[in-house]
């Protein structure tokens, strides 16, 4: 008998499972004149199991590093979390600051540090401006509210022109389970991890080991799948947090509920994930790449990101024009096994390319598909029956512009005594 899951959308974000909290306040990181949130801070009232992904980049932020190691040691039952300063490549200062921090929230909580696990997103290689986040501290527990879970969302925006947050509600094994999140991310997207931040709360009541391997399946489809302009941050993380306050009994590996759990799990995942891309700092379009019948997974894989993170394709959605040549030379140096003579492509369910060759699909049908803000590029190796699909999105001169400087930002790092 399939696995029925009815998921109902609610209000309330990261707060919206029984038990959880969360504050923001604007401590000023990034600009002391700026009154933005800036600051967040997400608690459970209860011991929580807790698992999470970090970046694959070499290069780690001192609050990966961090968080890495409490989530291995200790049950993280906060996380506390800024924007404006990525803290990384800030070395061994940068390491004391994130412990710092955790110590700080720690201590007005009654947790252990290593209860806290402590996320930063922002600009690269600039110390903290720890004279004033430590102020801060105090009235980031004490405004601790069940309805605050917009304000993290907020608070954690960076190149991001939306706030990005969901919350559901699922019945698991008989018994009502909500799971809430949060996510920022608009720039420097590419797979294993996007640049981001997600943060999820859920009351199941779920073991360490079925959550870890939930967050794992779910990340490799949801933000493993997404790219904007192909660049991987140093601070990506995804932390779920799960205090069991729902009455469910405990969820176990291989069984019906854990897989009922994991379902839902991927679903507000992919929605966060999808948000990110559709939110891409100044990007016009939101483009499905499905690449089916490789000989293997790893080839389907293969093929899709590199047509995903191609500038040259990327480039040409961005100027409505159906260039199926640039889709077909990016899959022929993807590494992926290809035979020039059966590659198919559609857009939108048009043929654009049939057998390496040009379909009879008019020029202008396609290009009146390819104008829209959304559409689904669907590629046809016919060598095997794997398959697999990224989500990206176009390139605009619009993306350049916003990237092109980070000056103002050392300017004020020099002006507080950071450099």
């Amino acid at each position: 008998m399939p696995d029925q899951l009815v998921i109902k959308k609610i209000k309330g974000g990261v707060c919206a499972p029984r038990g959880f909290h969360a504050n923001a306040v604007s401590a000023g990181i990034k600009n002391p004149d700026d009154p933005r949130l800036d600051l967040a801070l997400i608690y459970s009232q209860h011991p929580c199991n807790a698992a999470g992904t970090f970046t694959t980049n070499r290069i780690k932020a001192a609050p990966v590093k961090v968080s890495q190691a409490y989530l291995k040691a200790d049950a993280v039952q906060a996380i506390v979390a800024n924007s404006g300063n990525a803290n990384a490549c800030t070395g061994v200062k940068g390491v004391g600051d994130a412990r710092q921090t955790a110590k700080l929230v720690a201590k007005e909580l009654g947790l252990r540090q290593r209860q806290v696990a402590v996320c930063s997103t922002g600009v690269i290689g600039l110390p903290m401006p720890m004279v004033r986040i430590e102020p801060k501290i105090s009235e980031l527990v004490t405004g601790l509210d069940s309805q605050k879970g917009d304000d993290v969302a907020r608070a954690i925006m960076t190149s991001d022109t939306c706030k990005k947050e969901i919350a559901i509600s699922v019945k698991i094994g008989g018994h009502r389970v909500r799971i809430g999140a949060c996510a920022k991310g608009a720039g420097m997207i590419c797979p294993s991890m996007a640049t981001m931040l997600c943060f999820i709360t859920t009351d199941a009541k779920i073991t360490p080991v079925c959550l870890q391997k939930a967050v794992h399946e779910a990340v490799d489809n949801s933000f493993n799948r997404i790219t904007i302009d192909g660049d991987m941050s140093t601070n990506d993380t995804v932390i779920a947090l799960a205090n069991g306050q729902s009455n469910t009994g405990s969820i176990k590996r291989n069984t019906r509920e854990c897989r009922q759990f994991r379902k839902a799990l991927q679903h507000v995942m992919l929605e966060m994930a999808q948000s990110l891309v559709r939110d891409g700092e100044r990007v016009t379009k939101f483009v499905t790449v499905e690449v089916k019948g490789a000989r293997t997974y790893l080839d389907a894989q293969k093929a899709a990101e590199a047509v995903a993170n191609s500038a040259l394709v990327k480039s040409s959605w961005n100027g409505n024009d159906p260039n199926w040549g640039r889709i077909i030379h990016a899959i022929g140096y993807s590494r992926a096994m290809v035979r020039e003579e059966l590659v198919d492509i559609h857009i939108n369910g048009k043929a654009a390319c049939l057998g390496g060759l040009q379909a009879k699909t008019p020029m202008d049908t396609l290009r009146n598909i390819v104008a829209k803000d959304s559409f689904t590029i669907t590629i046809n190796l016919h060598l095997g029956k794997a398959d697999y699909e990224v989500y990206t999105s176009d390139l605009s001169p619009e993306y350049i512009d916003f990237n092109r400087s980070e000056y103002a930002y050392w300017k004020q790092a020099r002006k507080d005594g950071l450099l």
